[in-house]
């Protein structure tokens, strides 16, 4: 029996279509895979390579060093206006305690070093820059992409690897995220699981290694979770918009025109806003102001039944939007937090906690009422799905 192509209305593809197309599949998502690896494996080499730079500035004398944390104050204004997100104070630290963590010796001793370990030294101790600017040398892109070699693990991973303060275990996490190919995923949990230490304790090491190979639900990164990391977009100065499912996308855009049309009191500052606390990423689906009440709403959607954890969650981003997105004379930020699930719909105002409960009295006041909200969003929800059952149902069909 001959193949048909998909959706071609049964054209008879014949005996070898199955096989093509499989090697076309194949080849594809080898491709998508080998482009996140490189963009991550670029990505480190420049920051190793940014931080190498901020460590020879502050060791070329006592008074660069004194004025070291300034240098990286003005360094993080300049680079975030020419390049966007991703170079701030705190990242370019850690860009510096990457080299200090990873020197040139360290990286040269790398399973991707070892195996091309001339180019790679000559690399990292040689400059092979070419001068754009006067008096300001920079490296090739083929000798950045050779130091890319020394560096197999996404950016995420060192990242995760620099908060461990015992060198031993950082380097233990490393050969076996290697050796295991781990996720970023992977690694966090077997660093917070303590594997290190309990791998020291063990009497059967053999069998805790062997058991660290396996993966666990949801550890594999497709490439396009590859190239979402927060981190990639940053570097490639893209948006950092995503969204984890289809129906969570609908019905976050239509939350958004649905509070727009309510009136002009409510005006978009973003979707899908990022904020990193410590080593971890947030989003936060909404960002509103609201003029009338002069100050911002934060809103986030949660497909399941309202949690205890979800209210905790909702406080620690206002906290955050107090400190770092409210401007000077506006109120403090509020919070509403949507849940959603088939027969259960919860609006929430993180209310408690305001300084001023006038205030928050007059948030209840003005903005849209709880149960308006719940009736938009199951409405939406239903007609979501019965589409996407339409669709189903159309396909089927075929």
């Amino acid at each position: 029996m001959s193949d048909l192509v998909p959706g071609s209305g049964g054209v008879d593809a014949g005996p070898d279509y199955g096989g093509v197309h499989g090697d076309i599949v194949a080849l594809l998502e080898a491709a998508r895979h080998a482009a996140a690896r490189s963009v991550n494996a670029l990505m480190t080499a420049s920051y190793w390579e940014i931080g190498r730079r901020m460590v020879e500035f502050e060791q070329a004398g006592q008074e660069r060093a004194a004025y070291g944390q300034a240098v990286l104050k003005r360094l993080s204004v300049d680079l975030t206006q020419r390049f966007g997100r991703g170079f701030s104070e705190r990242n370019l630290e850690q860009m510096r305690l990457f080299y200090l963590a990873w020197p040139p010796e360290r990286i040269s001793q790398t399973p991707s070093a070892k195996s091309a370990p001339t180019r790679i030294s000559q690399t990292v101790s040689r400059e092979s820059s070419v001068p754009s600017v006067p008096g300001v040398p920079i490296r090739t892109s083929a000798a950045l992409s050779t130091l890319a070699q020394a560096f197999p693990l996404p950016w995420s991973a060192y990242v995760r690897l620099l908060s461990l303060k015992s060198e031993a275990a950082r380097a233990f996490y490393e050969t076996e995220a290697l050796r295991c190919g781990w996720s970023v995923r992977q690694l966090d949990r077997q660093v917070n699981s303590q594997f290190y230490e309990r791998i020291a304790l063990s009497r059967n090491k053999a069998a805790m290694l062997q058991k660290a190979e396996a993966a666990g639900p949801g550890d594999a990164v497709t490439p396009e979770q590859a190239l979402k990391d927060p981190f990639v977009l940053e570097f490639l100065n893209l948006k950092d918009e995503y969204s984890e499912s289809d129906l969570e996308e609908a019905l976050i855009q239509h939350l958004a025109d649905f509070l727009l049309e309510l009136g002009d009191d409510f005006a978009f500052v973003g979707r899908q806003r990022r904020l990193r606390l410590d080593d971890s990423w947030f989003r936060v689906d909404l960002l509103f102001f609201h003029r009338g009440l002069k100050c911002l709403l934060v809103i986030d959607l949660k497909i399941g039944k309202f949690s205890h954890a979800d209210a905790g969650q909702m406080h620690m981003y206002l906290n955050y939007a107090r400190e770092h997105w409210t401007k000077p004379g506006e109120n403090p930020p509020v919070g509403l937090v949507l849940c959603t699930s088939k027969g259960h719909n919860e609006a929430h105002y993180a209310l408690e906690g305001l300084p001023n409960k006038v205030m928050a009295a007059e948030y209840q006041t003005v903005l849209p009422d709880a149960k308006l909200l719940e009736a938009e969003l199951d409405k939406t929800r239903r007609e979501l799905e019965a589409r996407r059952i339409g669709r189903d149902d159309a396909a089927g069909g075929q």
